[in-house]
């Protein structure tokens, strides 16, 4: 007997782009129009803009991981692992799963949002020394030792030890760069009242950006208010300046400045997943270059969207705009992704993405924040209403909203427990540990993988 099978649909990515894309393909495709695999490291979706929160322990780790396997109409084959190469001749994802093992996956149709990676230069001693703020784990490893330099600091008797552990630098003028500090200041200024063997003048933050502004796409008004929010907290903010080289006790500013501390933490953007260089496909910046209607030109049955695609910015109006990776076009480019993929399966016309943004939110912790939602420019407690209002509302689950507010309500009223859990204890954790850049394949070993042929060492 003949064996009909149905059209093999393959996500890459569980992040905003990538998980909207699933939801939107559970609802609208029949049990039996096509199957749906997701490659994911991990069942969750995480909720980037609140990471900060949880590394300054606003928030539980487990608040803004929105568990995969919740949706009632969930059907969706997860394969746990990263896809590490992708044949579009052969059509077939080479994946490396949480064990090691590496499997060939084929598809008729592939939906590619595998996201982003820390950017990184090269500058002596970074992946070495400097912490990420990317993923849960950073941010849950960062927290404990913040903490540890405020415990270590408080035992020892060594002036110039005291001093350095109490130093703090981050690189990075971003929103996430810009959030990370304003929030693990307010971690150690709440801190240090339980330590009185510590002096709270020797706490210091420094925040670096070799741009001329802090998150100039807030305007000039918004931008200089946020400055003077964390130069106000004692934040040292410098402008213009980036990072000459990192060290286990000491980093170089690139003025000539030398700061003793233990902790860096780089949040200096963002660039495309190194899946993307492994398709032999045209790029835009490091980006792959796609249609309004998020499919790869030339390629059948390719799609792309999220922070790893250059998607046209057709609300802009400007030829040559390209969407920013943010969170609030990567999930609406996931659910456009889907209805032009069940377009392609059923013959239907495909329509472009086109998204006018909604504006920009800034959580500085406490009462502070600035907003601009709808080009409306808010600072204060009306900004901090917003910006958390926006937050909790783009929460996709009702026991992730539950959780966040709740998590909200008992640090204002209850404050910080300062508890280290020791996650990963005396194990390394800096940015090489964490994201795994080095595990990508070449065009060659996909292609080699792809045939069935041997490929050295992996």
């Amino acid at each position: 007997m003949d064996t009909v099978t149905r059209p093999r649909i393959l996500v890459v990515g569980a992040g905003f782009a990538g998980v909207e894309c699933v939801r939107r393909l559970e609802r609208k495709l029949a049990p039996d129009e096509a199957d749906v695999t997701l490659v994911t490291p991990v069942s969750y979706q995480l909720y980037l803009p609140l990471l900060p929160q949880v590394a300054s322990g606003v928030l539980t780790p487990q608040s803004i991981a929105l568990s995969l396997r919740r949706s009632r109409r969930y059907r969706t084959r997860i394969l746990p692992g990263g896809a590490i190469g992708v044949d579009l001749k052969a059509k077939v994802c080479v994946v490396r799963t949480i064990t090691d093992k590496i499997v060939n996956e084929p598809y008729d149709y592939i939906v590619l949002a595998p996201g982003s990676v820390t950017r990184t230069f090269d500058i002596p001693g970074l992946t070495e020394h400097a912490f990420g703020m990317k993923t849960l784990a950073e941010a849950a490893y960062i927290r404990d030792h913040v903490i540890s330099q405020l415990d270590l600091a408080d035992a020892s008797d060594d002036p110039a030890e005291r001093a350095a552990r109490l130093q703090f630098v981050v690189v990075g003028g971003g929103y996430a760069g810009t959030e990370t500090a304003a929030c693990l200041q307010r971690l150690t200024h709440a801190a240090v009242r339980r330590y009185p063997r510590l002096d709270p003048g020797l706490i210091r933050w420094h925040l670096i950006d070799i741009a001329p502004k802090l998150m100039p796409e807030l305007g000039e008004k918004l931008g200089r208010s946020a400055q003077e929010i964390l130069r106000r907290r004692g934040i040292d903010v410098s402008l213009g300046v980036s990072l000459d080289k990192a060290g286990a006790e000491e980093v170089t500013f690139t003025d000539g400045r030398v700061v003793p501390t233990r902790t860096l933490i780089w949040t200096a953007g963002v660039v495309a997943s190194p899946l993307i260089a492994t398709l032999g496909a045209e790029t835009v910046r490091g980006r792959l270059l796609v249609d309004p209607e998020l499919t790869v030109p030339g390629q059948d049955g390719v799609f792309a969207l999220g922070d790893s695609a250059a998607v046209p910015d057709l609300a802009k109006g400007q030829e040559g705009a390209i969407c920013p990776p943010t969170a609030q076009h990567a999930s609406r480019q996931g659910k456009r992704a889907a209805e032009n993929v069940i377009a392609t399966l059923r013959g239907e016309p495909l329509h472009p993405y086109v998204h006018k943004d909604l504006g920009l939110v800034v959580d500085l912790g406490g009462k502070d924040a600035v907003s601009k939602p709808l080009g409306v420019e808010l600072r204060g407690v009306p900004a901090q209403a917003v910006a958390r209002g926006y937050h909790w509302s783009a929460l996709r689950t009702g026991v992730a909203k539950a959780r966040v507010m709740t998590n909200w309500l008992l640090n204002a009223a209850a404050g910080d427990d300062f508890v280290r859990t020791g996650f990963q204890a005396r194990k390394p954790a800096r940015l090489k540990d964490f994201e795994f850049t080095d595990s990508y394949l070449t065009p060659e070993q996909v292609r080699a993988r792809a045939e069935g042929r041997a490929i050295g060492s992996q």
